[in-house]
């Protein structure tokens, strides 16, 4: 029986030479042969800037910053709820029971980050009022309360 040397088999013996020839290269040359590409959106996360850049290069007192951070981040949790609730609502392979159930699951959480964001301005306006803030600051900390 003769096995040709152009087969598979002939493929398996290349690779693992290959394997071999690789392992015996240092760390450095190994890096040398490594590339990494970003995608468009990690190129765009990489070069964003700190999401609360603008409150921390702002003039107003530490406290108003972390009230104006945490509110920013209320904000965003609840449109990411938002999100998920619309996102449950056009699934069509979800029966209505499974929907109805993860709607009122997402509804309660909306709710009470609804309240936790209610809270948190009702916050903002008696630090700011406390603080003796200059209509400058008031108007930067109503404007970063509101981005």
């Amino acid at each position: 029986m003769r096995i040709s040397s152009s087969g598979p088999l002939n493929n398996l013996v290349q690779g693992v030479q290959r394997q071999l020839t690789a392992v015996e290269k240092t760390p450095e040359e190994m890096r040398e042969g490594l590339r990494v590409s970003l995608s468009e959106l990690g190129k765009s996360m990489s070069a964003k800037p700190d999401k609360n850049e603008d409150i921390d290069n702002s003039d107003l007192p530490k406290a108003i910053k972390d009230l104006l951070k945490m509110i920013r981040e209320l904000r965003a949790q609840i449109a990411e709820k938002q999100a998920q609730i619309d996102a449950i609502m056009s699934d069509q392979s979800l029966d209505a029971e499974a929907k109805r159930q993860q709607i009122e699951g997402l509804q309660t959480e909306l709710a009470s980050l609804n309240s936790a964001l209610t809270t948190a301005n009702a916050n903002l306006i008696k630090l700011m009022r406390e603080n003796g803030l200059s209509s400058e600051q008031m108007q930067a900390a109503t404007t970063l309360a509101m981005s």
